[in-house]
């Protein structure tokens, strides 16, 4: 650490706290995690490792955040990235409005490079949501936080627990669903699927793409807790009405992404491709998107809480995981 000057604190992360840093020789302003090892026999908490792991492994990409340096202090370890100004979920906060095209396009053409590229070096990130999405001083994009990645076998054997923040288990498929929940929310303006917790997400869901069903995704028996719980049928919701404002090429590509079946979701690399980056507007050069300056470049990010209260569990009564329990009425069998 004595290479670094502190010169303030960023936020605070599930293993560890975040500080803005200069090297004291170079001049380089950096984002230094320190990791603190609660019991040593314990050893370097896994989120972390998996981070380490996942970022060299990758770490030739202009579009996934760069892990400069990892060295000891103290009872732990610091993590040196470089820095980045702000994240997309601060560029939605300050929208005035909903985002302009081009400026849409660019974010999405960014963040599918950077996905792409993952998959590509068999890495699933597993939490993509605009706070992940670091925003440079020229107004690039680049994915961040790799506590819970993974390497993924490109034949499916590698399996994963379901307790991942974008709620799928699918190997690549969770993460082209989550980027269109991205996409969504850039459109929109806010999230297309604002749920509190595991079941009010999953009626958000329901209400929109509506109740999936063996006719549209034969692999549904097979998922775990599959006959614990049921919806009355409901049709989806026209993507067209959700966005109104959003174009035709738009809402095709959206609507590749929000897909029930995991194999039938567009990839990010075949996203890339697709004609709603060919047709006008164009994407915005990174230089002309916007790039909220967090206040003295330094603004913590959502502390983690202790586990939501309504947590959704498939032996408890469904009523008692809701916030607002008239989210499940429409989706409740008669009878």
């Amino acid at each position: 650490m004595d290479q670094y000057c502190i010169l303030g604190r960023i936020g605070e992360g599930a293993h560890g706290i975040v500080f803005k840093a200069k090297h004291v020789e170079t001049g380089e302003i950096v984002a230094l995690k320190k990791v603190a090892l609660r019991r040593l026999e314990d050893g370097i908490p896994n989120q972390a490792l998996r981070e380490i792991k996942a970022l060299q492994e990758i770490e030739d990409s202009p579009y996934v955040v760069q892990l400069k340096a990892v060295f000891p202090h103290g009872a732990g370890f610091v993590l040196a990235f470089e820095f980045m100004l702000s994240d997309l979920a601060e560029v939605v906060r300050h929208a005035q409005r909903p985002l302009a095209q081009a400026q849409v396009k660019s974010y999405l053409q960014m963040l599918l490079k950077g996905v792409a590229f993952c998959h590509a070096n068999n890495i699933v990130h597993r939490d993509l949501k605009p706070a992940n999405l670091l925003i440079s001083s020229s107004g690039q994009l680049k994915i961040a936080d790799f506590g819970l990645a993974r390497v993924f076998s490109p034949d499916g054997s590698r399996l994963y627990t379901h307790q991942v923040a974008t709620r799928d288990a699918s190997g690549p498929s969770v993460q082209t669903l989550a980027v269109g929940c991205i996409m969504g929310e850039l459109l929109n303006g806010s999230p297309l699927f604002p749920g509190e917790n595991d079941i009010e997400q999953l009626c958000c869901v329901l209400r929109i793409l509506g109740t999936p069903s063996p006719k549209v995704w034969p692999e549904i028996t097979e998922l775990p807790d599959y006959n614990k719980i049921s919806f009355k049928e409901q049709a989806p919701v026209p993507l067209e009405e959700v966005l109104p404002d959003a174009s035709p090429q738009a809402l095709d590509l959206l609507g590749q992404f929000l897909l029930y079946p995991p194999h039938q979701r567009i990839a990010a690399s075949q996203a890339l491709l697709h004609q709603y980056f060919f047709t006008a507007p164009l994407p915005a050069h990174p230089s002309e998107l916007p790039i909220p300056q967090r206040p003295g470049g330094l603004a913590p990010k959502a502390h983690p809480g202790p586990p939501h209260v309504h947590d959704f569990h498939v032996d408890r009564p469904l009523e008692e995981s809701l916030l607002n329990p008239e989210l499940i009425r429409p989706f409740i069998p008669e009878g």
